[in-house]
């Protein structure tokens, strides 16, 4: 096992809203407090019954994904908890991931592509 999963993160034009309307579908905890992440207008989370976190980007000028049209694609993408960001990379790559962003500085994650295209971090435990 190289990571665990953390959450997965949908993109949107307003955090909040989609983060409750999930609230409402799912129940459990909107905004519960957490040291992985911090929330702001831009981050949302809900924290579900089953464990699994969903967590909610805004992004500037947000295009809906339009089913099947691949010219407004579906948007997500995972963040993957590992506790050695360099040797996960490693084994990322070996695997057939893309490195897409170093995450230079003090931030602790790095952003890939798998082999199909769809963006993952790994995030540092």
């Amino acid at each position: 096992m190289i990571a665990k999963m953390q959450c997965v993160v949908l993109d949107c034009a307003d955090a909040g809203e989609l983060a409750r309307f999930y609230h409402s579908l799912f129940g459990g905890a909107l905004n519960r407090p957490d040291p992985r992440w911090s929330l702001d207008g831009d981050w949302a989370t809900l924290h579900t019954a089953t464990g699994l976190v969903l967590a909610f980007q805004r992004v500037e000028d947000h295009r809906p994904p339009r089913w099947p049209d691949p010219g407004h694609p579906q948007q997500f993408h995972l963040d993957l908890e590992v506790e050695d960001v360099d040797r996960a990379q490693e084994e990322v790559l070996r695997l057939g991931a893309v490195l897409l962003d170093r995450g230079e500085g003090q931030r602790g994650w790095r952003v890939f592509a798998d082999p199909a295209g769809h963006p993952f971090c790994l995030v540092r435990h």
